[in-house]
């Protein structure tokens, strides 16, 4: 079907393609790809999913997971019927380009479809082209929902965006038939690890200010006891003899009295990287910030002396 290496065929507040070379330090020394089982528990645009699967392609098993339905249904839709999905995002792409030079026209289309895609009513292939063509025509790739679950992101100020990358969705097809896609709460993927098991989390992240919150990503919220339950299940992980890369926000870096997360996380290896904030109304707001990259490092040694 296609040479091409998988991408990530989302954009995504919070991707995580910058912090990758980090990320890249943090894994084990020696991988044996072949008896890795590699697992990623909020997937969102698979930016590290991606360059695994690209740099380790003998993986043994990969799987991925969301509590994001209208996510992982247009993963599952791009593993069993890209064809089908390609046609109607071409449809959506020509009918959205020949509005180019009428903005109230343009508007009123993407504000009809935002309304299709919460109704939820439509077939599978539809609605994951919607969600994938409101990703690439949306304000900066956000993925904002109400408490009723509705999709409230307003329109982008994008001329002509690519919403069909025939190419890339085929290649993304084709990098998914060597993973397990899983929908729901992260601590399920726990059922599908091995002896030889890397996860890698990257969870809605804490807020760094009230109007900072960018984390309403699924209709129930990711708060503070969400974030502690999730280290829970990290010091579990740590328990089993399993290797984690968690990432998230430096609170620490916005309020120096803020320790939540280096207590939380005291009993491991906590790194401050470079990373860059780019979704903001205001411009001058974006830039360059600290972000938290943190590991059960005493067990990274273990697992490298495993294999």
């Amino acid at each position: 079907m296609t040479n091409k290496i998988a991408k990530p065929f989302l954009k995504w507040a919070g991707g995580k393609t910058q912090l990758i070379s980090d990320i890249q330090k943090a894994l084990p020394k020696d991988i044996s790809e072949e008896k890795l089982t590699y697992i990623e528990p909020f997937i969102g645009s698979g930016a590290v999913f991606f360059w695994m699967l690209n740099n380790f392609p003998k993986l043994k098993k990969a799987v991925i997971n969301d509590i994001n339905e209208d996510l992982i249904n247009t993963y599952q839709t791009i593993a069993s019927r890209p064809i089908e999905l390609i046609s109607i995002l071409e449809i959506l792409q020509n009918e959205f380009h020949a509005l180019e030079d009428r903005e109230d026209n343009k508007k009123l289309y993407y504000y009809e479809k935002r309304d299709l895609y919460n109704t939820r009513k439509e077939e599978q292939s539809k609605q994951a082209a919607l969600f994938i063509f409101l990703n690439r025509t949306c304000f900066n790739g956000l993925y904002r929902v109400n408490r009723k679950n509705e999709y409230n992101v307003p329109m982008g100020s994008y001329k002509k965006p690519t919403i069909c990358d025939k190419e890339n969705i085929l290649a993304v097809s084709m990098a998914l038939q060597k993973a397990e896609i899983l929908c729901g709460d992260f601590e399920q993927t726990l059922e599908y690890a091995a002896n030889n098991s890397l996860f890698y989390f990257d969870p809605p992240y804490k807020p760094l200010s009230e109007t900072s919150s960018f984390n309403s990503y699924a209709k129930d919220e990711f708060n503070d006891n969400e974030q502690i339950r999730l280290k829970n299940f990290c010091s579990k992980l740590d328990t089993l003899n399993h290797t984690w890369i968690l990432s998230n926000s430096d609170v620490k870096g916005r309020d120096v009295n803020n320790n939540f997360f280096d207590d939380l996380y005291a009993d491991f290896n906590i790194q401050r990287v470079d990373a860059r904030r780019n979704i903001n109304a205001n411009p001058e707001k974006r830039g360059s910030l600290k972000e938290l990259l943190i590991t059960n490092q005493t067990n990274i040694q273990k697992y490298v002396r495993a294999i």
